[in-house]
């Protein structure tokens, strides 16, 4: 385990900064959505197999 550093009180560093403007890009996104969106999804690769797009190809020639 790593172990955690102190933070000055007062001081934002630039992670904390980095961090916040992830967060609050997120939470605007969310918000202009219409309805539930999925918070958790996993980006999928392009080069994964998928059977499904194989053949749906297959069946298109």
């Amino acid at each position: 385990m790593k172990k955690k550093k102190k933070k000055a009180t007062g001081k934002i560093t630039v992670d904390d900064y980095i961090k916040a403007v992830k967060k609050a890009g997120r939470d605007e996104e969310l918000s202009r959505s219409a309805g539930w969106k999925r918070i958790t999804s996993v980006h999928k690769s392009k080069k994964a197999y998928n059977r499904k797009t194989q053949r749906k190809n297959f069946t298109e020639e």
